[in-house]
């Protein structure tokens, strides 16, 4: 085998498994990398080797008996804090003194077990889920695998971290406003923000969705394959037609597309990353697809009513907090949602009800369109020790303009690394497309993946504790 086992794919290793190869053996080989570069990277919230190792042993022996709950059986995930698992504390990214402990597993984390998966431990995100980097009063700081030095991306903070770092192929997210697909941009990752209520939640919110975090596009897509099952808990889901998550890449000769440079709100894009966006926008046109602008289509005010409300929501929840708790919440997001704290019922249902705008706005722009490219964040990644790319708590997000409209719509929407900025940080394409269009959109990223020549990412600059310090 040419590759150490943390590095296969789910595919590979799933034919391997078939073939002979011990389920044992990979997870010792990923509990090696983990135990390498986790001092570092600091991904984990959760991790037992020793579970790791009984999980593996029990997938071995199923496959051993061809009694392997599916194909995938022993290949290692790993999942969000947010994603409960009976048990285990859901802290939430805070230092908040005796967090909540999971009286049940949520959907994802069902069916990762049901179909076998060696689940290697619950991923670090930073306070409430409210900060796009891997800052947090509770695990301190996590980061990028590329390089140590850089944030990782967040919400989804430590699964960033491990699916760069080769800790396994699978790594599940969510995401309320960016936040599976800012790590996939920073960390240089294929992701993707699924359908309103593809992914079942046990805690279902508005504008949520969990999805998978992969190198690759075909591992988010197998991955896919196992979460996107309907649970009856999951009470906003809607039901969808089949999808075919292993068809693999699909020629974009014939689609509509649009390219949008232009958020209309937020930061500035930055000319390399609007530059590597054209790029690669200039390869689907080249293979057929009919490429045209698209022009912004959410406003300020628009952005700044969202931030707003979000900022009432997490100031009810820390006005609940006793003096004692308050001080454990980490300043930053202290200081955010102090902003809500003066905005009466009037104003918080204006704020609300941009919402209502933006996904209107959403649909109606994108409605003529197979797909949509665009930047994932108008910049690069920025130091492991910022909470934001905008580093002013007092501003709104200025950096998700690109991402929020999707989850306010429902619709999917994929990262694939497009390019890098002259000193070597990721930067990270978006394709979003209409409700339903999941596999689709997934299968234009892979797509993307072979004709994006010298833009994959170096996954060997992730390769030895001693270098990840180094470079720190």
């Amino acid at each position: 085998m040419n590759q150490p086992e943390h590095d296969l794919s789910a595919r590979e290793l799933s034919a391997a498994y078939a073939s002979g190869l011990d389920p044992r053996e990979v997870a010792e080989s990923v509990l090696s990398r983990i135990a390498d570069l986790e001092p570092v990277l600091n991904a984990f919230y959760v991790h037992d080797p020793e579970q790791v190792r009984r999980d593996a042993e029990a997938s071995a022996k199923r496959w051993a008996t061809g009694t392997q709950l599916s194909a995938f059986d022993g290949v290692p995930a790993t999942v969000k804090e947010n994603i409960t698992r009976i048990g285990v504390s859901v802290p939430s990214g805070t230092a908040i003194s005796n967090p909540p402990v999971a009286t049940e597993n949520a959907p994802v984390t069902d069916r990762l077990l049901e179909a076998g998966i060696v689940i290697l431990g619950s991923t670090t995100m930073p306070d409430w889920g409210m900060l796009s980097s891997g800052v947090s009063s509770l695990h301190g700081i996590s980061r990028n695998a590329l390089d140590p030095s850089l944030t990782t991306g967040g919400s989804s903070a430590g699964a960033g971290a491990a699916a760069a770092a080769g800790y396994g192929p699978w790594h599940v997210g969510t995401d309320i406003g960016g936040s599976i697909r800012l790590p996939g941009t920073w960390s240089g990752l294929a992701t993707l923000k699924p359908s309103a209520g593809l992914v079942p939640l046990n805690v279902p919110y508005l504008g949520r969705a969990a999805g998978p975090l992969a190198r690759t596009a075909a591992d988010s897509a197998a991955l896919m394959s196992l979460i996107a099952r309907p649970d009856l808990r999951d009470y906003s889901a809607r039901p969808y037609p089949a999808m075919d998550w292993f068809a693999g890449p699909a020629n974009p000769a014939g689609l509509r597309v649009a390219v949008q440079l232009d958020a209309g709100s937020g930061a500035g894009v930055d000319p390399q990353v609007a530059a590597a966006v054209q790029r690669a926008a200039e390869l689907f046109a080249a293979a057929g697809a009919h490429v045209v602008e698209l022009p912004p289509f959410m406003t300020p005010a628009q952005l700044a009513g969202i931030d707003a409300f979000w900022r009432t929501r997490s100031w009810a929840d820390y006005s609940a907090l006793n003096e004692e708790q308050r001080d454990e919440v980490l300043p930053y997001i202290a200081r955010w949602c102090s902003g809500g704290k003066d905005y009466d019922g009037v104003a918080t249902m204006e704020h609300y009800h941009r919402f209502a705008q933006v996904q209107q706005a959403t649909i109606f722009a994108t409605a003529g369109f197979d797909l949509v490219l665009s930047p994932v964040a108008p910049m690069v990644a920025f130091p492991a020790e910022q909470p934001m790319p905008v580093d002013d708590p007092d501003l709104p997000m200025a950096h998700i303009s690109f991402t929020l409209p999707y989850n306010i719509s429902g619709q999917p929407a994929a990262t694939v690394n497009c390019g890098f900025s002259p000193d070597g940080r990721t930067i990270g394409l978006q394709l979003a497309g209409p409700v339903g269009s999941d596999d689709k959109v997934l299968a234009a990223a892979a797509w993307f993946e072979t004709v994006r020549g010298d833009t994959v990412p170096d996954w060997a600059r992730a390769s030895s504790h001693t270098e990840l310090k180094l470079a720190g």
